[in-house]
């Protein structure tokens, strides 16, 4: 399934000129979906917006609704469910359960990831050390990796990309979370397409 992207450009993307660190760090994987927005600014401020976005400020409704129902069987067995007053997944990915930070390639790519039963109502994380990520093949479990790169489109242009991966551990937790994903898709692409365009006005707002 590794064909499923959707963009928002109908311009030629540039290709990689080199493997991210999201390559290094889940080469293999299920699905995956890719949201591409040109962003009239350099690859510095850019990335920098990109780096430092608070994902609890993304122009979206939906977005809001999702974190909501995120905790929904949480909330229905009683217990309680903090709301972050920010979540930046880029520089604090431990402002929610079970994220960490991979690794980052300054001015240009920031990975963020984590290991959990993604297709349960209640969503079981595991915790791990971001060096152990890769190689973390326990039967049961998923594991999502997402960065945000930068990438330089002529003079002061970029081509900002968001891009998300998930991978399973053993066919039964691939087959439970292929149901779940032709579920939650168009949902995901939704909410990456708003996340990057908030950064691009954010962008704008500062320029």
């Amino acid at each position: 399934m590794e064909d499923m992207v959707t963009t928002l450009v109908i311009s030629e993307v540039p290709p990689r000129d080199t493997l991210d660190l999201l390559d290094a760090h889940l080469p293999t994987y299920d699905v995956v979906l890719t949201e591409h927005l040109v962003v009239d600014a350099d690859t510095v401020t850019v990335f920098a917006a990109a780096k430092n976005f608070d994902f609890m400020t993304t122009q979206s409704l939906l977005v809001t609704a999702m974190m909501t129902a995120r905790g929904l069987p949480s909330r229905l067995t009683g217990r309680p469910v903090a709301t972050p007053p920010s979540l930046m997944l880029a520089r604090d990915p431990g402002a929610l359960p079970g994220w960490l930070l991979l690794g980052e390639v300054p001015g240009r790519e920031v990975v963020f990831g984590a290991v959990g039963t993604f297709w349960k109502p209640d969503i079981q994380w595991h915790d791990i050390a971001a060096e152990q990520f890769a190689s973390f093949d326990e039967p049961g479990w998923g594991k999502i990796a997402c960065h945000l790169l930068v990438r330089p489109d002529g003079p002061n242009r970029s081509i900002l990309s968001y891009e998300c991966r998930t991978a399973t551990t053993d066919p039964v937790s691939r087959a439970q979370m292929s149901r779940y994903w032709w579920l939650i898709r168009p949902f995901v692409a939704y909410v990456l397409r708003a996340v990057i365009r908030t950064i691009r006005n954010d962008v704008g707002a500062h320029a």
